[in-house]
This record gives structure tokens, sequence and C-alpha cells, in this order.
């Protein structure tokens, strides 16, 4: 770890001496908050469905991720008639409501104009940034309504390139989430949204996902294959270490599920993170940050009651202080 934690210092000083400017990863994203190179890691709470189709659940998410000192909230929109295969429109589910089928089931947690109108305005007021994964090109039309602050390209849709170019018809910047994909599948999508406002988050897509499935050395790879695009990290993991290690190795944002109890019922609460760890795990990020410092050795103000009292040779360096 500590050779991939020096490279970017040792390129600067390589790029320095060649009369070359580092590469930069910048998206601006407007209202002071950008992510890339130089920046805070932005962290992003994905409350996704786990709203469970409630606007209580929804605002009482919203009101902790802005108490966590997170940057941004994110869900996830689907038209059902296109999203869910009609082989399964008619599959018996048990749910919260009782049973109903499965595309009754995926209406009655997809929320509209009425509740989206209400987040939207729900989250300017808490101050903080929301936006969406959309599943279908309809659901893109219906986000770009709340003029958000980027999107989010699920990893089950990375092969989906109608739905990649129908998102950067919208000018906005896009997350490409990459689990479940191969490097093929990668470079292909990367192609067709192209070069300019894109991020890309590796991923695993298992929930949750064990320790030696999350391939943390892949956001050093996905830089070194793209190193003028910001790259970041989507976590489906249980525990935060690994987020916090993900952000030392580079990662320029993160993105973790987020529940108020992970004993809830829904498919994605059990690789959530509740309220007390955020907090924790923003907490966590940034001292990591601030460790990390600059790579540039010095001898801080700290050290000199220890150096007088422990150092049996002192330099004239140090003596000349």
């Amino acid at each position: 770890m500590a050779a991939s934690e020096n490279l970017p210092n040792l390129l600067y000083i390589v790029n320095k001496h060649l009369n070359k400017q580092p590469a930069m990863r910048i998206i601006d994203l407007g209202n002071n908050k950008k992510i890339g190179d130089g920046q805070p890691s932005y962290i992003i709470a994905e409350i996704g469905i786990n709203h469970n189709g409630s606007m209580d659940i929804t605002k009482k998410l919203i009101d902790a991720a802005a108490e966590c000192h997170c940057d941004a909230v994110k869900f996830q929109k689907r038209t059902p008639e296109l999203c869910v295969p009609k082989d399964q429109w008619n599959v018996m589910r048990d749910t919260p409501w009782g049973q109903m089928t499965y595309i009754d089931y995926k209406r009655k947690t997809e929320f509209g104009m009425d509740e989206y109108a209400e987040i939207d305005s729900y989250c300017k007021a808490k101050g903080i940034a929301w936006f969406a994964s959309c599943w279908d090109e309809p659901s893109v039309d219906f986000i770009e309504q709340f003029n958000p602050v980027m999107y989010k390209l699920a990893s089950a849709s990375l092969t989906d390139h109608d739905l990649i170019k129908k998102i950067k018809a919208t000018g906005k910047p896009l997350i490409l989430s990459t689990g479940m994909s191969t490097q093929h599948e990668i470079v292909d999508a990367v192609k067709v949204f192209g070069m300019h406002n894109l991020l890309i988050a590796h991923s695993t897509s298992s929930y949750p996902c064990p320790p030696e499935e999350l391939n943390l050395r892949m956001i050093n790879t996905l830089q070194e294959m793209y190193p003028d695009t910001p790259v970041g990290y989507s976590g489906h993991e249980t525990g935060l270490a690994t987020t916090v290690v993900a952000v030392a190795i580079g990662a320029c944002f993160v993105e973790r599920h987020f529940t108020l109890d992970r004993a809830m019922w829904g498919s994605d609460h059990a690789a959530s993170v509740e309220v007390p760890g955020m907090a924790k795990l923003v907490r966590d990020i940034r001292s990591a940050e601030v460790a990390l410092g600059d790579g540039v050795k010095k001898v801080y103000d700290s050290e000199l009651g220890p150096l007088k009292r422990l150092r049996r040779v002192q330099t004239h360096q140090m003596n000349g202080k």
C-alpha cells in the first residue's frame, strides 16, 4: 500500500522536472462542489429504494445524511413496465403491504412527480444535493425536470448503450458504476459516453460483498486507464474500514447504501450503513484525508521537544532551526 500511496507524489515530481503539468481529474458540480484531485472525497449516501415507498422514511434519511455531513443523497428511478421482465410481472410476492404481484410491488415503491418535487424542495432546504440512477430513458426525462447535479448509471445498466447516450445528451456529469462488468465492457461504455463529464466508480455487485471480492486496487487500475477521469468507489460491503481504505488509495468519491435500520424489509437494507455508521464513516474519511498529508518530509514543531530529549546526536540542521 505504501508504494501506491506514494505514486501520485512521484508522478508529480517526474512531471515537474519534465516541465509538464500532472493530470488533473476534476468535475465541477457548481455550488462550490468539485470532485477530483485535491478535493475532499465526495460522500454519497444512497437512499436508493431503502425508502420502501415512504416519504416519512425518505425525509428521515435526508435529515440524517445532512447531519452526517454527506455531500449528496441518491435515489433510483425506474419505469416498472420497462424494467421488470414481463415473465416476472404476475409472480406473487410477500411485501409489507401483503401479497401482491411483482409489478404492483415495483409500482408501489416507485416515487412519482409529487414525491420527487417534495424531495427536491426538502433537499434544498437541508442544503444537500440529490440525484438518481435512472434505469430507462423515460426516467432520465423525468429526473431531468429537477436539474440534478449529475446522474449515475447503475452497474446493471453499463451495457445499455442507448441509456448512456440518453444521459450524455443531458450534458450532466455521469458516474459510471462498473460492478458485474468485464474490463472490455467498461472500455466500451466509456467510448459511448466519452471522457467529458465522466466519473467512474469501481464496484462489486454482490450484496453484501465479502472483503476478498472488493478488489480495491481496481481503483488504481482505473486511474491508470483513465488518468483525466475522477475515479471513486461504490461499496456494498458490511463495515466501514474498507471504504476508508478506498479513499486512502485515491477514491475521489464514495457511495454507500444508507438505511435507518439494516433489519428493515427490503433487498438493499442488509448491505447498507445505518445512521451512526455513516457519521463514523464521514468522520474517518475526513481524518484519513488529513492524515495522508502532502508527502513532503518535515520536522513538525510538535516533534522538537521529543527531539531535544531523545536524540543523542543532533545535526546542524536541527540545531539551527
